[in-house]
C-alpha cells in the first residue's frame, strides 16, 4: 500500500488480486496488464495507461486523477479497450477514454453495501464529464446519478443500462443501442439521440428531466 510506482512499465504484467490501496501510478504503463479483482482504491492514476487492461471485478474508489486543482482532463487515465466488466467505481474520472471498453455489468452507482450507505461516507454522485464511451459495451451497467455532461456514447451498446437520475446533458448517443436502458429521472438537456437504436424500447423516458430538450 502507498507504493510509489510512478512511470514504471507494467505492460501485460500479471497483477491480479493485488492490493494497490493508495499506490502512485502516475504516468505508469499498465496497458494489457491483468488487474482483475484488484483493489485500486485511493490510487493515484494521473495519466496512467490502462488501455486493454483486464480490470474485471476490480474496485476503483476515490482515486486521484488530476495533478492539481485545475482538474485538467489531460491528466485523466486511459481505459480504451479495457475489460471493466463488473468493476465497481466511485470516482471523478472526467475526461477518461473508455472507447471500445467492456463495461458490461460495471457499477458506477455511488452507494456501496456497507454501514454508512447513503450518508456522507459515500459520494452522492460520480463525475464522468467529457468521457468517451464510443463503441463501448455498457450492457447492464449501473450508472445511477452519474454526472456525464458531454459524454460520447457513439455506437455503444447500452442495452439494459441503468441511467436513473444521471445528468446526461449534451451527451451524444448517435448510433448507440439504448434498448431497455432506463432513463427515469435522468437529465437529457441537449442530449442527442439522432441515429440511436431502440429509442422506442428505452425505459423511463416519460420520467426523464428535459426530455423535450433532447434531440432525436
Amino acid at each position: 500500500m502507498y507504493l510509489d510506482l510512478s512511470d514504471l512499465d507494467f505492460k501485460r504484467a500479471n497483477l491480479a488480486r493485488s492490493d494497490f490501496y493508495g499506490a502512485d501510478f502516475t504516468g505508469a504503463n499498465l496497458s494489457g496488464a491483468d488487474l482483475s479483482h484488484t483493489r485500486l482504491d485511493r490510487a493515484v492514476l494521473i495519466r496512467a495507461n490502462l488501455s486493454e487492461a483486464n480490470l474485471t471485478g476490480a474496485t476503483i474508489f476515490r482515486p486521484t486523477i488530476y495533478s492539481d486543482l485545475s482538474s485538467n482532463t489531460l491528466d485523466a487515465p486511459n481505459f480504451a479497450g479495457a475489460n471493466l466488466s463488473n468493476v465497481h467505481v466511485q470516482a471523478e474520472l472526467s475526461g477518461s477514454d473508455f472507447r471500445g471498453a467492456n463495461l458490461a455489468g460495471a457499477d458506477f452507482a455511488p452507494l456501496e453495501v456497507r454501514a454508512g450507505q447513503g450518508t456522507m461516507v459515500t459520494a452522492y454522485r460520480n463525475i464522468l464529464k467529457y468521457c468517451d464511451f464510443s463503441g463501448a459495451n455498457l450492457h447492464g451497467a449501473q450508472m445511477q446519478r452519474v454526472v456525464m455532461w458531454f459524454a460520447k456514447f457513439v455506437g455503444a451498446d447500452l442495452t439494459g443500462a441503468n441511467f436513473e437520475d444521471a445528468d446526461l446533458s449534451r451527451a451524444d448517443f448517435a448510433g448507440a443501442d439504448v434498448s431497455g436502458a432506463n432513463f427515469a429521472g435522468a437529465d437529457l438537456d441537449g442530449a442527442s439521440f439522432v441515429g440511436a437504436k431502440g429509442f422506442d424500447q428505452a425505459k423511463g423516458l416519460d420520467q426523464a428531466i428535459n426530455r423535450d430538450r433532447a434531440i432525436h
